[in-house]
């Protein structure tokens, strides 16, 4: 059967029908889809195929997800079933901030802002993100004015203060990242992307661009274009290069977090090798910050390559080495809620991986505990949920519909 004699809105076709029809259309092999869903291209032709009927739900949402539909119906053929039922609703300020990105408001005539006062006002709203459980909340309170200033600023001053302006813009955007990752806004995501991008290159700060390609190579990977996310990774690396000699802190942070990221993307690629290599040269550079350095907007430190080395382990679907490092990272000191809420998510998918679904479903809890804003948005603790309340052991299954349903997972 080829896509072109398909019409997906037949209700007899399988789901296998389906699943091959969207991913036909995406230009994905049967191996490249069953790896970025942990399983593999003979799982994918038994799925099409009709050999394996029974594709449970959590495995249908990650399948909807690499294939970047918006209805898990799409592949199920049954009722509606948003795909922002289990990415996390949009959070109450989504509109606030969207409208003060989208605005244009070109004939302000008032003064522009003074470029230390936005600084300082950047910075405390990353401090108070990461002091905060509720940091989507904290950021959505802070962002509008900070966008409209920002680019205020960019337009009233000339020359190196411009340049200083537009770097500051960046990392609004970058801020602004955080926010609206993992919401129902995709078309917001890459627009946000893009004008860092642009403003981070204008401003020729080496900084200002290695913060705008951290962000647009996770926006990439989490799009499951992983060549791309690695494309940019690299040209990065290429930019910030001449800096590197006698940089500050600041900018050396950027540097390791950007070696993280290419070691990230190769462990979701199934690499092995040059994931834990990067993870070693990034590793390297952590060492050479001061033993207290945290940067704000990556969290790249010393405290945070343990963290780090477990994600790597579970990318690369190494449940023993995925649980290994979970246990190694056990007392990472990550001073910010939102971060450490995250790295406990990927310690639960650490001991998922691993087949102890008591330790996965208890740091899931801690998880919850620590930042909820950051579970209740994030695809794997909602997809864990999803599954542990319908496929976990009997005697599990209560407490973690308890949890699911704090989280905001509705499952049948």
């Amino acid at each position: 059967m080829n896509d072109r004699s398909i019409d997906p809105t037949d209700p007899d076709l399988t789901i296998g029908d389906r699943i091959r029809y969207h991913r036909e259309r995406r230009g994905m092999s049967r191996q490249a889809l069953g790896e970025l869903i942990g399983r593999n291209g003979r799982w994918v032709k038994a799925v099409e195929r009709g050999e394996i009927q029974d594709v449970k739900l959590p495995r249908l949402l990650d399948l909807a997800e690499v294939l970047r539909l918006q209805d898990v119906a799409d592949l199920a053929g049954t009722r509606p079933v948003p795909m922002s039922m289990f990415r996390g609703p949009g959070h109450p300020a989504l509109v606030r901030v969207r409208d003060a990105i989208n605005s244009v408001a070109i004939g302000r005539t008032d003064s522009p802002p003074s470029l230390d006062y936005l600084e300082l006002r950047l910075r405390a709203a990353w401090q108070a993100r990461h002091a905060a459980p509720d940091h989507r909340t904290v950021l959505g309170r802070r962002l509008p004015d900070l966008i409209q200033d920002a680019k205020a600023a960019v337009r009233g001053h000339q020359g190196a203060d411009r340049r200083r302006a537009l770097a500051l813009l960046a990392g609004t955007y970058n801020l602004t990242q955080f926010y609206v990752a993992y919401q129902p806004s995709a078309d917001l995501l890459w627009r946000v992307v893009e004008r860092s991008l642009m403003a981070a290159e204008e401003s020729e700060d080496p900084r200002a661009i290695g913060g705008a390609v951290w962000l647009a190579a996770q926006a990439h990977r989490d799009a499951g274009d992983l060549d791309a996310a690695e494309a940019v990774n690299r040209e990065g690396l290429e930019l910030i290069a001449p800096h590197v000699e006698g940089a500050d802190d600041d900018l050396l942070a950027m540097w390791g977090a950007l070696h993280h990221e290419v070691a990230y993307t190769a462990a979701r690629a199934k690499q092995p090798g040059v994931a834990w290599g990067w993870w070693d040269r990034a590793d390297e550079i952590a060492q050479r910050l001061p033993a207290d350095h945290y940067d704000l907007m990556t969290s790249f430190s010393r405290a945070i390559m343990p963290a780090h080395a477990v994600t790597v382990a579970v990318e690369l679907r190494h449940g023993g080495e995925a649980r290994r490092q979970a246990r190694r990272a056990a007392k990472s000191p990550i001073p910010s809620q939102p971060r450490r809420g995250r790295h406990e998510i990927e310690v639960a998918r650490a001991y998922r991986l691993a087949g102890d679904q008591e330790q996965a479903l208890a740091m899931l809890k801690r998880a919850q505990g620590t930042a909820p804003e950051t579970i209740r948005y994030n695809g794997h603790a909602r997809r864990m949920l999803a599954e542990l309340v319908t496929e976990g052991p009997a005697g599990m299954r209560p407490a973690a519909r308890d949890l699911a349903d704090r989280v905001g997972v509705l499952v049948r």
